[in-house]
Order: C-alpha cells, then sequence, then structure tokens
C-alpha cells in the first residue's frame, strides 16, 4: 500500500468517526464517563492485581466503592449544592443593587456618567430585568433537575456508567494488547512510542489534574463556607472544579466571592479581606504545591490549547465534547510535535542528510 493509499484509509477513517460522534453524541455520555473511569482507576487495578488478587475480583472491589461513594456524594451534597445554587440565582437582583449603589459613586468621580443612567428609574428597570433573567434561570434549573427525562437520563447514566466501567477496567489490559495487534507491523513500534507519550501526558493532565480539581473544591468549598459567606459551598465547589479551565476558575471563584462579600459584609474590611485571602492562599497552593506534584510541568498542554480545546469540544459536541476535549487536545498535541520533528529532519526542510559513520573518512 503506497503512502496515499495509507493517508486515504486514515482520512476517511477520521472522517468515519467523527459522523460517528455527532450523530451519536447523545448516548455517548455513559459510555464516555465510563471510560474515564476506568482509565483513572486502572493504575489502582493493576496495583491490587501485583499484590496477587484476582483482576475481576480487583475491580469489583474498585468499582464497588466508587458506586458507593458516588451515591453518598449525590445524597448527602447535590441537595445543598442545588439548594445554595437556587438561592444564589433569587438573591442576584439584590446583589446586582447593591453593587450598582456602591461602585457607581466611585466610577462617577472618574467618569461622567449620564444623568439619566444614575436615576432610580435606570436602576428599577434593570432590577426588574435582571428579576426575570434571574426567575428563569430558577425555572430552568427546577426544570432540569425535577424534569421526568432528566431523571431517566439520570438513572441510565447511574446504571449503564458504572457497569460500563466495570467491563472496561476488568478488561483494559486485554483490550490495549487487542489494538496492539492490530497496527500495521511495520509501524508498530514507531505507533507505540507515539500512543506511549499520549498516555504520559493524558496520566499528567488528566489524573493529576482531576485529583487538583476534587482537592480545591474541598478546600475553597471549607474555606468559604467557614468564613461565613453566603453560598460559599457552592460558589467553591464551582471553582475548584473549574480549575482545570486555565485561570478560568479562579477569576470567575474570586469576583463572586468578593461580590457576596461585598454586600454581605461592607463595611467589614477584615471579613472581605478574609476572603480575598481565601483564593490568594488557594493560587499558591494550586500554583507551588498541588500543580507541580499531582500534574508536572512536561505535560506538553499549554493552558491556551487546553481552552481551545474545551470550547472547540463543547461547540462541536456538548458536554461530550467537554468530556473528550483534554484527551483529544492530548492526541493532537503528541502528533503535532511528532510531525514537526519530521519535518525538520526532512528534504522538505532542508536539513543534511544524516551520515553513515561507516562511511565517515578515515583522518
Amino acid at each position: 500500500m503506497t503512502l496515499k493509499q495509507h493517508m486515504r484509509f486514515w482520512a476517511i477513517a477520521l472522517v468515519v468517526f467523527i459522523i460517528f460522534l455527532v450523530l451519536l453524541s447523545n448516548i455517548l455520555l455513559p459510555f464516555v464517563l465510563g471510560m474515564a473511569v476506568a482509565y483513572f482507576l486502572d493504575p489502582v487495578a493493576d496495583r491490587m492485581e501485583n499484590a496477587g488478587l484476582n483482576r475481576t475480583a480487583a475491580t469489583a472491589i474498585i468499582i464497588g466503592l466508587f458506586v458507593i461513594l458516588a451515591i453518598l456524594i449525590i445524597m448527602l451534597l447535590v441537595p445543598v449544592i442545588i439548594e445554595q445554587f437556587l438561592g444564589l440565582l433569587n438573591n442576584l437582583p439584590g446583589y446586582y443593587q447593591s453593587l450598582h449603589d456602591f461602585f457607581l459613586p466611585i466610577i462617577d468621580r472618574f467618569v461622567d456618567i449620564p444623568a439619566y443612567q444614575q436615576s432610580e428609574e435606570f436602576k428599577k428597570t434593570i432590577g426588574q430585568y435582571m428579576g426575570e433573567v434571574v426567575k428563569g434561570l430558577g425555572t430552568l434549573s427546577k426544570n432540569i433537575v425535577g424534569g421526568g427525562l432528566a431523571v431517566v437520563n439520570m438513572v441510565t447514566l447511574l446504571v449503564i456508567t458504572p457497569v460500563v466501567a466495570f467491563y472496561l477496567l476488568r478488561d483494559w489490559d486485554h483490550i490495549v494488547d487487542r489494538i496492539d495487534s492490530w497496527l500495521p507491523r511495520k509501524k508498530a513500534g514507531q505507533i507505540r512510542m507515539l500512543a506511549g507519550q499520549i498516555d504520559d501526558v493524558l496520566a499528567g493532565f488528566v489524573r493529576g489534574q482531576s485529583t487538583v480539581c476534587l482537592l480545591l473544591a474541598i478546600y475553597y468549598g471549607i474555606a468559604l463556607m467557614a468564613s461565613g459567606l453566603e453560598f460559599g459551598l457552592v460558589i467553591g465547589i464551582v471553582t475548584g472544579l473549574i480549575s482545570f479551565i486555565p485561570f478560568v476558575g479562579a477569576i470567575i471563584g474570586f469576583v463572586a466571592s468578593v461580590g457576596v462579600a461585598l454586600v454581605q459584609f461592607w463595611p467589614d474590611a477584615l471579613m472581605i479581606g478574609i476572603v480575598g485571602a481565601i483564593f490568594v492562599v488557594g493560587q499558591i497552593l494550586e500554583g507551588y504545591v498541588l500543580t507541580p506534584n499531582l500534574v508536572g510541568e512536561k505535560v506538553g498542554l499549554h493552558p491556551v490549547w487546553v481552552m481551545f480545546g474545551l470550547l472547540a469540544g463543547g461547540s462541536l459536541f456538548g458536554f461530550v465534547g467537554v468530556l473528550i476535549a483534554i484527551p483529544m487536545a492530548a492526541v493532537v498535541g503528541v502528533l503535532s510535535r511528532f510531525a514537526i520533528d519530521q519535518y525538520l529532519q526532512s528534504p522538505l526542510y532542508g536539513a543534511p542528510p544524516p551520515v553513515d559513520p561507516d562511511s565517515a573518512p578515515e583522518d
């Protein structure tokens, strides 16, 4: 098979794969989550298997503990988060009005704001508009949580995901060996090398960053709740969970927390400062302790590339696209670096041909 035929085959395979994702994106979520759980927990299963435990028994123990933990979190934490989230939505108009009244005199010292924008009518109109928006968001959230279709989808997700994770985790090594047997024999070594690099990037980023996000969610949630901040638990957990988007999670969490603190604690500057200090400590903890030790600095995923991958995946495939964005970004990153290395060593770049040591002239 010629190079042109190889390229045509893989191009067709890529197009078919993308069409498959687009057409079946609505049902892929439990399978993608199951695969992610299996990949995340495979090292644990390997350690238990090396310790002498049967692979099936190890998988059953791991998935069983994972399901129990997930159920406990859903039963204990999710209702509190939903209650705080709906309460935050209902209080947004009041927060807006308070912040408007707080910042308007400060801004007016530096910017000449038209009188109509300072009028009671303007503030009333904006307040009503914000109220309608928040009311709509609250209704939508309640429908999402309480809707029959959402309940069916949630039950399906909770049932299918552990089953998929169990079978994939149990048969992970066999699946890898089977895929390895399908590799083109002439390029098998090169493909294994690239697959190893991709696995290193994914292991460093997905497993490491997931742990970082979980620890940050626990830290921010407990710290903000302990400070007495209204809705501190939901703000802290959301901040931690979206910290995998570089800088975005910290900025959103900081703005939301300090905004609520200004309304709740003003003029107590000490309490506002404590809320701000929580995020300063969190950023120091993330940048100098968690990320270097759990993620590492050589995963090869630039923050801009991560943000682009998340936005592109979400735009193309919705929530499933967000889940597969980082793995796809890792694959594209590794393959791009490999392609650049090949180009730099090719005649197309103008690099000198490699010197054969056996044919080198003797002195």
